[in-house]
C-alpha cells in the first residue's frame, strides 16, 4: 500500500515548495490541493515540467462538501493517509480590517483546520504526522489580554476555550469594542495573529486527542518568507521555508509531539508569553531593502531564463549554417 502525503493550499508559495520537496524526497503519493482547479492545474503543470509527478485534487478548507469529496477520493483510492500538512492560509490587509474581513481570515486559517480535522483526520494512519503551518504571529506573546493569556496557558486547555477566544475577538470587531491594547503592535494584522494563536493552541489539543493513535502533531513558524502574502518581503524564499515542514513530515523523531517549532528546526516554548517572539513592523521594515534586491534578482533571472528558452525554441531558417 502506497504512503500518502497531503498539503492543503499548495498551488503557490510555501505550500507549492513543500509539495515540490515531498515529490523529491517522499517515497509515496503527494497531493497538491487548491481551492481553484485552474490554479491547481497550472501548479501541477510546473512541477511536471521539472520531472515531478504530484497528484491533484480540488480542496477548499472552508467548504465541508469540498473536504468530504476529497476525503471520499482518498478513502476509495488509498484507504488512508500518512502525512497531512495544514498549510492553507490567508492574510488580510494591514489596517483596521472590517468584521467580514477578519471572519474570512479566521474561517480559513483556524476553522478550516477544524473542518479538515473532523472530516479527514480519521483517515490518518497510526504513526502518521500532522503539521500545522503557523507563524511567529501564532506565539502566545502576541496576546496582551491577561485573562486570555491565563486561559490559553492552562494545562487542561480544550477546544471550547480556543473557540471562545476566537469568538470573543470577532464579536469585538463586530460590535466596535475591540481594544488594540489586547494585542501587540497596536492590533496590527490582528485577525491573522488571532487565527495563528488559535491554530497553535489547537495543535496542543489535537496532540492530546491523537496520542492514542501515535500520531504526532506539531505547529511551526516557517520564517518571514517572500511570498504574495508578505508582499514579497522576507528573509527567505519559499523553497528555504519548506525545509522545516518537510523535516517535521519526514525526518523528525516521532516523539516530537505538540511542539511549536521555529524556522531553524529548534523548538520554542509556546506558553512563554513574556518571550517576545511576535512579528513586528520594525522587523518587516528591516528586511524591505534586502527583499527588494532579492526580488529584482529573481525577476531578472526569470526574464533571462524565459529569453534563453525562447532562443532555444527559435526555428533555424532554411539554408542556415
Amino acid at each position: 500500500m502506497s504512503r500518502v502525503a497531503v498539503v492543503t493550499g499548495s498551488n503557490k508559495g510555501i505550500g507549492f515548495a513543500i509539495v515540490k520537496r515531498l515529490c523529491e524526497d517522499f517515497d509515496g503519493v503527494v497531493y497538491l490541493t487548491s481551492r481553484s482547479e485552474h490554479l491547481g492545474a497550472a501548479a501541477v503543470g510546473k512541477l511536471k515540467e521539472q520531472g515531478l509527478r504530484p497528484e491533484y485534487h480540488q480542496l477548499d478548507v472552508t467548504d465541508r462538501q469540498s473536504i468530504t469529496k476529497f476525503r471520499d477520493h482518498l478513502q476509495n483510492k488509498h484507504g488512508s493517509i500518512d502525512i497531512l500538512i495544514n498549510n492553507a492560509g490567508y492574510a488580510s490587509g494591514y489596517g483596521n480590517d472590517s468584521f467580514e474581513e477578519c471572519k474570512k481570515v479566521i474561517d480559513i486559517n483556524y476553522r478550516g483546520v477544524l473542518n479538515v480535522q473532523e472530516i479527514i483526520y480519521p483517515l490518518i494512519r497510526r504513526n502518521g504526522r500532522v503539521i500545522n503551518v503557523s507563524s511567529d504571529c501564532g506565539h502566545l506573546s502576541n496576546v496582551r489580554n491577561e485573562e486570555w493569556i491565563e486561559r490559553l496557558s492552562k494545562q487542561d486547555l480544550n477546544i471550547e476555550d480556543v473557540n471562545e477566544f476566537v469568538d470573543w475577538f470577532l464579536e469585538s470587531k463586530k460590535n466596535g469594542t475591540f481594544k488594540t491594547s489586547d494585542f501587540v503592535e497596536d492590533g496590527h494584522i490582528v485577525a491573522y495573529r488571532v487565527s495563528k494563536v488559535a491554530l497553535c493552541a489547537l495543535t496542543l489539543i489535537q496532540q492530546k486527542e491523537l496520542e492514542s493513535r501515535d500520531i504526532s502533531v506539531n505547529s511551526l513558524h516557517p520564517g518571514f518568507v517572500r511570498t504574495d502574502m508578505t508582499m514579497k518581503i522576507g528573509f527567505c524564499t519559499a523553497d528555504e521555508a519548506a525545509e522545516t515542514p518537510v523535516y517535521l513530515a519526514l525526518h523528525a523523531p516521532q516523539s516530537l509531539r505538540g511542539a511549536y517549532v521555529w524556522h531553524d528546526g529548534t523548538t520554542r516554548d509556546w506558553h512563554d508569553h513574556e518571550n517576545a517572539l511576535f512579528f513586528t513592523l520594525a522587523f518587516a521594515r528591516s528586511w524591505l531593502l534586502t527583499s527588494l534586491i532579492a526580488n529584482v534578482k529573481d525577476y531578472f533571472a526569470a526574464w533571462l531564463s524565459y529569453l534563453l528558452d525562447k532562443l532555444k525554441r527559435k526555428p533555424i531558417a532554411n539554408g542556415a549554417r
